[in-house]
């Protein structure tokens, strides 16, 4: 029973602002940290061995979710887990300027993830006994928008403040501007010489010279330079960039390739599954006719340097990163290094930037790119101070504001022997709930299609269409994938707790599980009509986005009824944890199946495995009142 109170708070007051508190530290510690390194000069090697860990906390969770559901109360840890994360923030803020801070930063954002994800199970505990089963459901697509506002706050607006902090802190701004144009001749990439620097004005501050303000390429790239395929060509011109930006010191030097034992390792491991492949590719792969040929990107390669030597010993640093236009010109930033360190002997030599641009545009783009050198450890200090305080106003308010439900009571007076004994008592009450065969089952297949198919979306929409796909560029794919099914996505996650809350999980489970399968048909749709139209590739994603969301709230929902009882907040966690091995397992397999058997044949697949998402709800049992109002 839930207490009663006349001056009960609305679920308006605090639902959002605690959805939107749990996903800032998920997104500060998984996407912000990787901006932030790379921003900061740590290698790509090192940022993807260490931040990589990072994930752990939320994989590992279900086996502290016991403590947090016998020691105190849901409330108690929401708000202090809340107060914790924000010394945290702080912490990584003071850290950054010290000149070990890649060790230190890491080692608060490791301790960081763990408290977040305790923030989480408390915090999904807490919602389940604050509310009615009725304002579950009705909630549950609202607390599933914050949470995704928070993830676009947290990767966007915060990285753009940082940017603008570095952009008031440094040297004057130097800005490129690059035009692709589908109808210019293609003209062979070269990398520029000294001379073709503009002469610089040594007698102002010292400021950053590109080769050209403005340049101006083909979309479309030779199909061989000296009798070379162009391909062969640019790999071999980013390799020159490299090699001529470590040789000057621009760069830290990288490390490539693979040691030759791991080499060997893979090639003996790779012949019993080359042979499955191959099985797999003749008996069910897609018949298309072979590519005779491959078109490639073409390139794009500017010099930079600084206008005069630098007054002190420290080096001064640009970082080139992409300010507005079409994204479908981009720098290379996953195997170059588009920050760059001018100091007292190199400053007067020439680094170098590798642009690509997709091959796939249809009409004249422009991009525009700008170097900054401001602090960047200011400028990332006052980030994260800025979430600290946030941390601070949102742990007071949600002191103030959360309710104390009589189901949250504080558990006191427990040995630490009777606390152990409780803890293995939770795992083992989970296991012995009824239907558990079942429920596990449904939490590991309902999302069986949207795990593979979530994996290909983004290659399907970018692949050229004499590869199965639909060779859209990367700026179309940003505003379909990024901004339309986005869109689709939190719309069909509302409208699905509307519907819920209307007439409750048992009523609406088999027409969300529809929804989730037969939505996956607009790929199939898109797969085999490949000259379709831009808008209606996007009402085909906006379409199976919303079919998704709308379709994913009946498995939140199912995952709140069964995680019902004494330890629910544990055995939610537990739960989340079966939820992220379904999505996790299906998905890894979801590239290698789409390259053997194709698009077309990939996209059917998904629609045979729907028989498992509707299979395993004809043997769930849900109570018919849960989710309703109770009159």
């Amino acid at each position: 029973m839930m207490e009663k109170r006349s001056g009960r708070k609305s679920p308006w007051a605090w639902i959002p602002t605690l959805y939107f508190a749990q996903g800032l530290p998920y997104v500060a510690v998984m996407t912000i940290s990787v901006i932030m390194y790379k921003r900061l000069g740590i290698s790509n090697t090192d940022i993807a061995l260490y931040t990589g860990w990072l994930y752990l906390p939320w994989v590992i969770k279900p086996f502290w979710s016991p403590f947090v559901d016998i020691v105190k109360t849901k409330r108690w840890w929401t708000v202090s887990m809340q107060w914790v994360l924000a010394v945290l923030m702080a912490g990584i803020a003071f850290a950054l300027p010290v000149p070990f801070f890649f060790q230190l930063t890491l080692a608060v954002f490791w301790l960081m993830g763990f408290v977040s994800a305790t923030h989480d199970i408390a915090s999904d505990g807490y919602y389940m006994l604050a509310l009615t089963e009725h304002e579950q459901s009705l909630y549950v697509g609202i607390r599933s928008t914050f949470y995704r506002i928070a993830t676009v706050a947290g990767q966007g607006l915060l990285v753009i403040v940082a940017g603008l902090i570095e952009t008031g802190t440094g040297l004057e701004l130097a800005r490129l501007t690059v035009v692709a144009d589908p109808s210019a001749q293609a003209a062979v990439a070269t990398i520029p010489r000294q001379s073709d620097i503009v002469a610089a004005d040594t007698a102002g501050e010292p400021h950053f010279i590109f080769t050209s303000s403005l340049l101006e390429v083909a979309s479309n790239a030779p199909s061989e330079v000296d009798g070379i395929p162009f391909k062969e060509y640019a790999a071999a011109m980013r390799d020159s960039v490299r090699t001529l930006n470590e040789a000057n010191g621009f760069v830290a030097k990288s490390e490539q390739g693979k040691p030759e034992a791991v080499a060997a390792d893979e090639a003996q491991g790779g012949e019993a599954s080359q042979r499955f492949t191959a099985w797999v590719k003749e008996w069910f792969g897609e018949e298309r006719e072979p590519v005779t040929g491959d078109v490639a990107d073409n390139i794009a390669i500017v010099g930079v340097r600084l206008s005069k030597k630098p007054t002190t010993s420290e080096p001064i640093v640009v970082n080139v990163t992409h300010q507005s236009g079409d994204q479908s010109i981009r720098l290379e930033q996953n195997l170059l290094s588009s920050r760059l360190e001018f100091n007292q002997d190199n400053w007067n030599k020439t680094a170098y930037l590798y642009f690509e641009i997709d091959h796939k545009l249809k009409s004249r783009a422009e991009a525009t790119f700008v170097g900054t050198s401001g602090n960047v450890p200011f400028a990332w200090s006052v980030v994260f101070l800025s979430l600290s305080a946030f941390f601070l106003a949102v742990a007071i308010y949600h002191g103030c504001v959360l309710p104390h439900p009589a189901a949250d009571e504080q558990r006191q007076g427990r040995s630490a022997s009777g606390i152990m004994k409780e803890f293995a008592g939770t795992f083992v009450s989970f296991f012995q709930k009824k239907q558990i065969w079942v429920a596990v089952a449904f939490m590991l297949l309902y999302r069986l299609p949207e795990a593979q198919l979530v994996k290909m979306i983004s290659p399907f929409l970018l692949d050229p269409i004499d590869k199965g796909g639909l060779g859209l560029s990367t700026g179309e794919v940003g505003l379909v994938y990024g901004t339309i099914g986005i869109i689709g996505l939190t719309v069909g996650g509302i409208v699905g707790g509307l519907a819920a809350a209307r007439g409750g999980l048992k009523r609406w489970l088999l027409p969300m599980a529809w929804s989730m399968s037969l939505t996956c048909l607009t790929f199939v749709y898109l797969s085999y009509n490949q000259d379709c139209s831009l808008l209606v590739v996007n009402a085909c994603v906006f379409i199976e986005q919303f079919g998704y969301g709308f379709g994913f709230t009946a498995y939140m929902l199912y995952l709140i009824y069964f995680s019902d009882g004494k330890h629910k907040t544990a055995h939610y966690a537990i739960c989340t944890g079966f939820m992220a091995l379904g999505m996790m397992l299906p998905g890894m397999a979801a590239g290698w199946l789409q390259e053997t058997i194709g698009y077309r044949h990939f996209f059917l697949w998904t629609m045979i495995c729907c028989v498992a998402t509707i299979g395993v709800c004809a043997f769930v049992k849900i109570d018919p009142k849960f989710g309703q109002k109770h009159t």
